[in-house]
């Protein structure tokens, strides 16, 4: 990219360089492990113009998403989320048998569910389509296409406009956020709302979440940034809540311009990016000095505990992991083996690293001395799950926001 993925200016300041990544949800199977897996730069920019922060490259979305290992359903705090994400929704909008919601990149229908479940009528866009299936199974209906403008132009042209829009983690994957934006411009009714959660930037330059940063991720978000890109298209945000969810991300309402009031956690929260920095650029300096310092945190405590005869695997086999390894160096001849819930996972390998992956119940059986908690911001949910292995001794080595073992 060479001008802004938002605004179109030529003013992209490069602020971190990850090196050379193989594509984070790719896991190798036995056969592929063989192979050499294409690795791509990845580095972290800011625009000058707009303030927004956003990936250098881009890969095409029909090889990153169309054939996807990531089911939402697989955790229980992104369960708990979706239910009451629902439930805060079907209340707050009056929700009833005549109206529509409809989601973007729905996955497997675990958001989605709720709302079939209270005999709201949804629909499903989702461009994975083993995914897609997934979700069918569970009787949600499903459209297998990128959302855009001609997806959205379509839907409304069949009568489908949407009361309620979710976009919830998808737009930071979107090339073309102009024409994404104008998608739900087209798709959303009068009165509609679109409820929008990305990445929150804010986080992930405080806690150095920089594993977060992923070729699936081009962008990550601040209302400074959002509020023109929205604005663009005759759209307006009304309120902003700040959720922990994923180590901090916005969740955006949005409407037609001028129909709904404008709250005060709008400019409470562009004036909080203003005051850290986030739009003069002042806030990355400090990054790659912060990230190289934990890096150096994290290979000392691993090479220490093996030094001194101690066994190391991990947990989570999720993008975020598939950085931190990568970046950090760590492979199969400091981490044993990683664990991950998703049998979609299971007996593949850690692109690039070429760690297997297995089923939890590995950890209790091998017993490791310590495990490395690469889905950090379940942190809470896993440490509860795996309480059998911590009674037997087990540590968790958890890297993020500080490098702390439990």
């Amino acid at each position: 990219m060479t001008c802004c993925r938002s605004c179109g200016a030529q003013r992209l300041d490069a602020v971190l360089f990850l090196g050379d990544q193989p594509l984070a949800n790719s896991l190798p199977d036995a056969a592929g492990s063989q192979r050499k897996e294409p690795r791509y730069p990845l580095t972290l920019a800011l625009c000058g113009e707009c303030s927004l922060a956003q990936i250098l490259e881009t890969i095409p979305p029909e090889e990153l998403f169309s054939d996807y290992l990531y089911f939402s359903s697989f955790s229980d705090t992104m369960l708990a989320h979706a239910r009451e994400s629902a439930e805060e929704l079907i209340a707050s909008q009056n929700l009833g048998t005549g109206n529509l919601v409809v989601e973007i990149a729905s996955n497997d229908g675990y958001q989605l569910k709720f709302f079939k479940n209270a005999g709201v009528p949804v629909l499903g866009v989702e461009p994975a389509a083993n995914i897609a299936a997934v979700a069918e199974e569970k009787g949600i209906p499903t459209r297998v296409e990128f959302f855009g403008t001609e997806c959205a132009t379509r839907l409304a042209s069949e009568g489908r406009v949407a009361d309620v829009l979710l976009a919830f983690n998808v737009m930071a994957h979107v090339p073309d956020l102009n024409g994404f934006v104008n998608g739900i411009q087209t798709l959303l009714g009068p009165d509609g709302v679109a409820v929008i959660e990305v990445p929150d930037v804010f986080h992930l330059l405080q806690g150095r979440e920089f594993d977060t940063i992923y070729h699936e991720h081009l962008c990550y978000f601040s209302v400074s940034a959002l509020r023109p890109l929205f604005a663009r298209h005759d759209l307006q945000i009304f309120r902003v809540d700040e959720l922990p969810i994923h180590g901090g991300s916005l969740r955006v309402y949005v409407a037609h311009k001028g129909a709904r009031k404008v709250e005060p956690s709008v400019d409470r929260l562009d004036e909080r990016d203003r005051e850290h920095g986030l739009l003069d650029g002042s806030a990355y300096r400090e990054l790659t000095r912060r990230v190289e310092k934990l890096r150096e945190e994290v290979i000392g405590l691993v090479d220490s505990l093996r030094a001194d005869g101690k066994r190391v695997a991990a947990y989570g086999a999720a993008a975020k992991g598939s950085t931190l390894l990568n970046y950090f160096g760590l492979g199969a001849d400091r981490v044993d083996f990683v664990v991950d819930r998703s049998p979609h996972k299971q007996d593949r390998f850690m692109p690039g690293v070429g760690i297997p992956i297995h089923k939890p119940s590995r950890l209790r059986e091998s017993q490791p001395d310590y495990c490395l908690l690469l889905t950090w911001n379940f942190a809470d949910e896993i440490l509860e799950q795996q309480d059998e292995y911590r009674r037997a001794g087990g540590k968790f080595i958890i890297p993020l926001p500080e490098l702390r073992v439990v």
